[in-house]
């Protein structure tokens, strides 16, 4: 999509999501410009609006496979809502701003806490016991199992990210990153993603930890 189709295509998506909880409609616009914000910040590459796009394109596709479908929509919006290459506690934070600006849609106190089990899930992608969160965290990895030039566009985008460290701490902290995935015993966490993306994923994984390796 081009970008100002992704914004009017997630702007609809949060309107039906948040208006769930809630026909404040300055408060929605004012919570939806503060996401659209976030997720424009120039020192973004990938996780961007296009990142949520195609994570919400994705929910969209597997809809009767999810149980708490507007819960999982939120995390979504909010997942990557606070992202600073410099931090180690993004996750945290991004749930913590969930928190509060789902309080402000009321949304139930259930639903909250699932979203931020939801978020929190995202930062170590571990095998969970609710199968909502795994579809999340298979939508969050799609692209690991994407086609090779797409791949090296995404891995791309993530160096930008990480731009004012020297490559030979990006790559020491990259490779962690790629041996973390790989020592998993499934990538994905669900049976479909696992039948669709696991071989390319980890092709791509050993391909791209291989290059840093030999850099």
């Amino acid at each position: 999509m081009e970008t100002n189709s992704i914004n009017q295509y997630l702007r609809t998506r949060w309107q039906a999501t948040a208006s769930v909880y809630s026909d404040d409609q300055p408060l929605l616009e004012q919570l939806w410009a503060e996401l659209e914000q976030a997720y424009s910040a120039t020192s973004r590459h990938y996780h961007t609006l296009a990142h949520l796009e195609a994570m919400l394109q994705l929910a969209e596709q597997h809809a009767a496979d999810i149980s708490a479908g507007a819960a999982l929509s939120l995390a979504i919006f909010y997942h990557d809502a606070v992202y600073k290459a410099t931090r180690s506690d993004n996750e945290e934070k991004s749930a913590l701003l969930a928190q509060d600006r789902l309080q402000q849609l009321s949304v139930p106190a259930y639903e909250r806490a699932l979203v931020t089990e939801m978020i929190l899930a995202t930062k170590r992608h571990q095998f969970h016991q609710n199968p909502d969160v795994n579809l999340l965290l298979d939508f969050d990895l799609t692209i690991l199992g994407a086609s090779w030039d797409r791949y090296l566009l995404y891995s791309g985008q993530i160096r930008k990210e990480y731009s004012f460290y020297p490559d030979f701490l990006y790559h020491s902290g990259r490779k962690k990153v790629l041996r973390h995935f790989l020592e998993q015993e499934s990538i994905f966490k669900t049976n479909h993603f696992k039948q669709q993306l696991e071989q390319s994923a980890r092709s791509n994984l050993a391909q791209e930890l291989q290059l840093l390796t030999g850099s």
